[in-house]
């Protein structure tokens, strides 16, 4: 299993309709074949400048492959992610080997 996060902030005024159009955008991604426990999170701690979160899990290296490939995933990078994050952080986890 991994475990995909990412946190990030955005250029867009908080609560403003941008912001909410954006996040939208981002819950689609969640029906791209593969992607399972998808959340869309608002971050709350003072200890970063990140405002959400995105969380998602896939079964296999091959369903993260299919994903992040994916014409869905890639138009969304380009076309909403690049033009309106400010910053971010990707965090992929794995269960460690005992």
């Amino acid at each position: 299993m991994i475990r995909h996060t990412v946190a990030f902030r955005l250029k867009h005024v908080h609560g403003s309709t941008a912001e909410r159009d954006f996040l939208q955008a981002a819950c689609e991604l969640a029906k791209i074949a593969g992607v399972q426990k998808f959340e869309c999170l608002r971050q709350r701690s003072g200890k970063n400048n990140f405002t959400f979160g995105l969380s998602m899990e896939f079964a296999d290296e091959a369903a993260y492959a299919f994903y992040s490939n994916h014409p869905d995933h890639t138009t969304f990078v380009q076309q909403r992610w690049i033009p309106e994050v400010v910053e971010f952080m990707e965090l992929d986890y794995v269960a460690p080997v005992p």
